[in-house]
């Protein structure tokens, strides 16, 4: 069910760009579905000393509890309130983790849901993640409160009130209030950004309502005046009618052609060549690398939802993967995100977790800023370039260090 949000625009320019990360650090970790206690271990062992920006959690917020089947990954992607109670941890451990994260120099970005909360089929009762009260049947969820009052399912056009056809691009200001207030607190409790679920299904305008509303960073770790990190999951193949080009003017966009084109890269398809990725981003038809928001994989595609289908690299194909993700943070294109999942047959952790890729993310923060240059390739599958120095200056290194060989073999 979609919340209703009347655009009240506060001004384009307050959503920021800035990921706000500490010590020329340049990549984050989106640890899926981790427990607040474990991330904050962490940050603490692994995530500070390795160089990570930041971390992506999962929803704190209230959500459903689903135990058909058994506490699926997307009962917390249908909020029933925004009290921050979820299966990884209540309201206090969240905070201790915030604090211990932000105390090694890594950022946390909350995954906000903000479009929606639980569908019908959430049926009513205690079963929340809180134990909270709700009757989705009614739209009624009193611990925020909303009432069927602030929700667009009866005003869409089409014959059940809800969206029909993802196709067509027709289908308040109280709620906006409400939104910013659940965002505020986090804020103030320390985070550092957002990415903003299903954006594609809000306008804009109404999303810069929100934006505009949002405190600045708290001064205990941030400098005064810094705004909130905003990136939206907008899912922009091509050929639809909404496009991620809307969003840019607002806070970067998750880039889902990435994944999808690197896949089909690194699988060979299509006649798809290494060499290929010379012209890698903009030449490809992505969005400005300054908006972008870029990633190998991510919960949902890595499980068959979501964009780019089979060409999605997956730790499955753990020698493929390994190279996309080292690619991805070799090339300057985008502000990058690893993946750190489990696997979803038998929840199992996953062994290609955020901690295989630090050499990488040292490597990216080493090089930030740094040309892209010095290319080369077979015409095939074999590539390498640099981020250093530029053709001339690489020469004129080389050149000084043949003669200091040089000089030492005539020594």
């Amino acid at each position: 069910m979609k919340l209703l949000i009347l655009a009240a625009l506060f001004g384009l320019s307050l959503a920021q760009f800035n990921a706000n990360t500490r010590n020329g650090r340049t990549a984050i970790v989106h640890l899926f579905e981790w427990r607040w206690a474990d991330i904050a271990a962490e940050c603490e062992r692994y995530l500070g000393p390795d160089g990570f920006g930041g971390v992506q959690i999962s929803p704190p917020s209230e959500s459903i509890v689903v135990t058909n089947p058994w506490h699926p990954w997307w009962q917390r992607y249908h909020p029933i309130g925004y009290n921050l109670c979820s299966r990884s941890g209540n309201e206090n451990e969240l905070r201790d983790m915030i604090t211990r994260c932000n105390n090694v120099g890594v950022n946390i970005y909350v995954d906000a849901i903000i479009n929606h909360m639980c569908g019908a089929g959430g049926g009513a009762g205690t079963h929340s993640s809180c134990g909270s009260y709700f009757d989705a049947n009614k739209k009624d969820f009193p611990t925020v409160p909303y009432s069927n009052l602030d929700f667009n399912d009866g005003k869409c056009n089409t014959g059940s009130g809800n969206i029909e056809n993802y196709q067509d691009i027709n289908q308040k200001d109280y709620v906006s209030g409400k939104v910013a207030s659940f965002m505020n607190k986090l804020i103030d409790m320390g985070v550092a950004g957002f990415i903003v679920d299903a954006c594609k299904h809000m306008w804009p305008g109404d999303l810069s309502a929100v934006y505009g509303r949002l405190n600045n960073l708290n001064t205990k770790w941030f400098p005064s005046g810094a705004r909130p990190f905003i990136f939206q999951e907008v899912i922009d193949l091509g050929g639809e009618p909404i496009t991620s080009g809307e969003y840019t003017g607002i806070g970067r966009v998750t880039e889902f052609k990435y994944g999808a084109k690197l896949g089909n890269v690194i699988r060979k398809w299509n006649g798809e060549k290494l060499s290929f990725v010379k012209n890698w981003g903009e030449g490809w038809g992505f969005m400005s690398s300054d908006k972008a928001l870029v990633f190998v994989d991510n919960h949902d595609n890595q499980r068959g939802h979501g964009a780019g289908g089979a060409s999605i690299v997956t730790f499955w194909d753990a020698r493929l993967y390994k190279m996309a993700v080292a690619f991805m943070l070799a090339h300057p294109y985008g502000f990058t995100r690893v993946m750190s999942s489990y696997r979803w047959d038998r929840n199992i952790v996953n062994g290609q977790d955020q901690n295989y890729w630090q050499n990488m993310v040292a490597f990216r923060n080493v090089v930030n800023g740094k040309a892209f240059s010095n290319w080369w390739d077979n015409g095939s599958n074999q590539i390498s370039f640099s981020r250093e120095y530029p053709n001339e200056k690489l020469k004129a290194r080389r050149k000084k260090h043949e003669g200091e060989r040089s000089e030492k073999k005539k020594i």
